[in-house]
């Protein structure tokens, strides 16, 4: 009898740790971006649920297609769990042939060649869907040809199940907010928004969040969508999200202490293994007097599943705490309102803002049209006389810059320009040596006459290739000008317009550099003050980099389009921006164009002691002080970079002794760097300042 039990329970044992396996059908690969589904009906399975004990170990597949970098492929679990096996890699390779996915491979998928065979660990985690559900039902293999040209089909697939199961991924709390949304079900699409929930765990900084916990920043209803160009091929999607309230209707509500708006950014830094060159940008940006999106990280649960750190941010868009210009309404179509404001951007036509917008008349030093889209209003608002007057304005500025005299200082293109905000933004293109700097999502905005009415450039937007982490086009290299792309790559169809490089043959626009650069370099661009914002920032993402880079392992690996060589860990990557930037530095500082010698006061029987300007820099507030000796008439006048007046204090008589005269017009100028000249009877005093 004790033989009898002895030989079952073996026999049981034996069975149990058998692995099970059921074959999926194939059939034809839609060549039209659709998903389709494969799906294979699992019966009998035992024990039919899935866990760390027993689970899913792996999923083959093999299929014939002769450019697989087109080809998406993921597993749907009965309980509606989707992960990626592998996303638009191989390129213009050929076929999945044998191709096993599972958690114990060495190599990840998207590093891989094709003909893809053996052993792969996919782009998802796999034990996600070993999360306790009832494995008896319908399985699914999805597939979608992004891009038509070739026709595939799977040949056959299958999923084993056996006693060593993928590990399931368990994440239950951070130190960063954590972002919950559901589509109940629903695939994100690029365009367009589909109707989703959002919930945000916030406790508050030094609090830890747990997913157990009540949504405390944001619950309500969303649209969400696929956002980006190049970046929807990465495994790690960006979103772009609509937040709205119970009815469906957009709502401008605070998201994570940020400035109550409907219009939203949940961006991937897939790309971007230090997950901050845009983040790092954009505070520059804020810095330097600009606005930029303000920035918030988190961690992404979609779906049920964790998608590793994301960045919450502000979408460019008009406003009193965004782009802060005029409104437009569809009425406005004489006088002043007419004149601003208005947002555009120089960019490729897929991504937000489609194609709709107009050519410059002006090529490119290479020969390349360059086109403009519109931003605000959107395409499908701007009205007719509204487009005719912002295409004409631009062209006034080409005009301007092309002509013979361009550097007039009254007539030229600082008429039409903020020759500050193109200063700050030449300057954070080249110190970030952005491969798409000046070419593409390019933004520029334009106030209104009673504003100014000038054209500004800015802002600051898509600097996830920024700071060594381009392998094309020089991207990588700490040395040589970036606005010099058209001579680089000038097969690139999208191209940098001839506005920089004139700017740069005006003698007053290179001291303007010069001297913006000087000074910045003391204070936001000094390689201490950099250095410090990334080991902080490095610091708040330490516990989530890891769970980042175990759902997305591609520490060490290449990913589009890292440089070489490639760092094998986090603290690598770290260090290897770092000296990078530091090299950017000293090659910036030996190469920057213009002289900035400060004016020294020329006194002729002028004040006792010298006059002083506070504070410099200045905000809202600039005080000329000076002690008289006698009463004389004082005549304060501000100058920008170009030499045109843009303030100017008159004092008729002032009396003997110390006085701190204010200028009143200097609150409302523009960051930037300006000559004071004072008058004081027939003395003269003149002085950089700076508005910060």
């Amino acid at each position: 009898m004790k033989t009898r039990l002895l030989f079952l329970c073996l026999l049981c044992c034996s069975w149990f740790a058998h692995a099970q396996t059921i074959m999926g059908i194939g059939g034809a690969i839609p060549d039209n971006d659709v998903l389709t589904s494969f799906p294979v009906a699992v019966r009998g399975l035992t024990p039919a649920t899935i866990n760390g004990t027993f689970g899913l170990q792996s999923v083959c597949v093999t299929i014939t297609h002769p450019w697989v970098g087109d080809l998406l492929l993921q597993l749907q679990a009965p309980d509606g769990t989707v992960l990626d096996l592998s996303v638009n890699n191989g390129g213009s390779g050929d076929n999945y042939t044998g191709t096993c996915f599972n958690s114990t491979a060495t190599n990840i998928i998207s590093a891989g060649a094709p003909p893809f065979s053996g052993n792969f660990r996919p782009q998802g985690i796999l034990g996600t869907v070993n999360n306790g559900q009832n494995a008896n039902n319908t399985w699914q293999l999805l597939v979608r040809d992004t891009s038509p040209g070739d026709v595939g089909q799977v040949v056959s697939w299958q999923l084993t199940f056996g006693n060593a199961p993928a590990p399931p991924f368990v994440f239950t709390s951070s130190n960063l907010p954590i972002v919950v949304v559901n589509t109940q079900g629903q695939p994100i699409v690029d365009d367009p928004k589909i109707d989703a929930y959002m919930g945000i765990i916030n406790n508050g900084r030094g609090r830890r969040n747990l997913v157990t916990d009540p949504f405390n920043d944001f619950h309500n209803k969303i649209g969400i969508e696929l956002r980006g160009s190049t970046s929807q091929s990465f495994p790690q999607k960006s979103y772009s999200i609509e937040t709205r309230d119970a009815r469906n209707v957009e709502h401008d509500t605070t998201v994570l202490g940020m400035p109550a708006e409907n219009a939203w950014i949940l961006y991937a830094p897939y790309d971007d293994k230090t997950c901050m060159r845009n983040v790092l940008t954009f505070d520059i940006a804020n810095k330097t007097g600009h606005y930029a999106s303000r920035t918030r990280y988190c961690e992404l649960v979609l779906n049920g599943q964790y998608k590793g750190i994301y960045v919450m941010m502000e979408k460019i868009k008009r406003g009193a705490d965004r782009v802060n210009i005029k409104k437009v309404d569809p009425v406005d179509t004489v006088g002043n309102k007419l004149t601003g404001g208005y947002i555009f951007k120089i960019d490729k036509p897929t991504g937000s803002g489609g194609n709709t917008g107009w050519n410059s008349t002006h090529l490119s030093s290479g020969g390349r049209t360059i086109r403009f889209l519109y931003e605000y209003p959107k395409d499908v608002n701007i009205v007719p006389k509204q487009a005719r007057y912002l295409q004409a304005y631009v062209d006034s500025v080409e005009t301007a810059l092309a002509s013979p005299n361009f550097a007039n200082p009254t007539t030229g293109y600082a008429k039409y320009i903020d020759v500050n905000s193109f200063v700050d933004y030449f300057l954070l293109n080249e110190v970030t040596r952005n491969v798409d700097g000046l070419r593409l999502s390019t933004f520029l905005h334009k106030k209104r006459r009673s504003d100014g009415g000038r054209l500004y450039a800015g802002p600051a937007w898509d600097y996830n290739i920024a700071w060594w982490n381009a392998n094309y086009c020089a991207g990588n290299l700490a040395t040589g000008w970036a606005y010099n792309f058209n001579t680089v790559c000038a097969t690139d169809p999208n191209q940098i317009p001839f506005w920089w490089a004139r700017l740069l043959q005006d003698p007053a626009f290179a001291n303007a550099l010069k001297c913006r650069w000087t000074t910045l370099r003391r204070t936001t661009l000094h390689a201490d003050t950099l250095s410090a914002f990334i080991d902080t920032t490095a610091a708040h993402l330490n516990e989530a980099k890891t769970r980042h880079f175990t759902v997305w392992p591609i520490l060490g690996v290449y990913t589009w389009p890292n440089p070489t060589p490639i760092p094998a860990s986090y603290p690598a990557e770290i260090a290897a921006m770092k000296s990078w930037i530091r090299q950017r530095l000293a090659w910036l500082d030996a190469n920057m164009p213009g002289t900035c010698a400060v004016p020294t006061a020329t006194l002729a029987g002028g004040p006792t002691p010298e006059p002083q300007v506070f504070p410099n820099p200045f905000n809202d507030e600039l005080l000329f002080r000076t002690t008289l000796p006698n009463s004389a008439p004082v005549l304060l006048e501000l100058y920008d970079v170009t030499g045109r007046r843009v303030a100017r204090q008159d004092y008729c008589t002032v009396s003997t002794g110390p006085h701190e005269l204010p200028i009143k017009a200097a609150a409302a100028l523009a960051p930037g760097i300006y000559v004071l000249k004072a008058r004081i009877a027939a003395a003269t005093y003149n002085v950089k300042v700076v508005k910060q």
